[in-house]
């Protein structure tokens, strides 16, 4: 199962042909993408057509979904944010950490286009698809 990021989801929409998209498009048709909580509000909330919400919404309706932050991961993305801080990364966005530490918790792919999951994959071991 490949948790898709709302970076890949972003690029998808917008159509843009790259080696990402292009397995996004793939792992589609065979029904192994997963999205979550944190992603879909993410996601969505970016749309300002309401046609586009909804198409985006339809989508996002068909994939096997997890509610990814509880008690456990909260403190586990606390830990795992503050371990790369020691390292020398500053990751932009908490949510990111919270995305990357549900994928490790749970031995899930991610799917992205954002250079602070590849940092979170040298120093914890997050599994990329490519």
């Amino acid at each position: 199962m490949i948790l898709v990021d709302t970076s890949a989801w972003i690029d998808y929409f917008r159509g843009l042909d790259a080696a990402h998209t292009d397995l996004l498009d793939r792992e589609l048709s065979q029904n192994r993408i997963a999205t979550g909580d944190l992603i879909l509000a993410e996601f969505l909330q970016g749309f300002r057509e309401e046609s586009a919400y909804e198409e985006a919404k339809g989508l996002m309706d068909t994939l096997e979904y997890f509610e990814m932050v509880g008690r456990e991961v909260a403190i586990a993305s606390a830990q795992n944010y503050r371990l790369l801080r020691k390292e020398g990364v500053t990751v932009r966005k908490t949510i990111d950490v919270m995305i990357a530490t549900f994928c490790i918790a749970n031995d899930l792919e991610l799917l992205h286009n954002d250079r602070d999951f590849d940092h979170i994959q040298r120093k914890l071991g997050l599994r990329v698809a490519t």
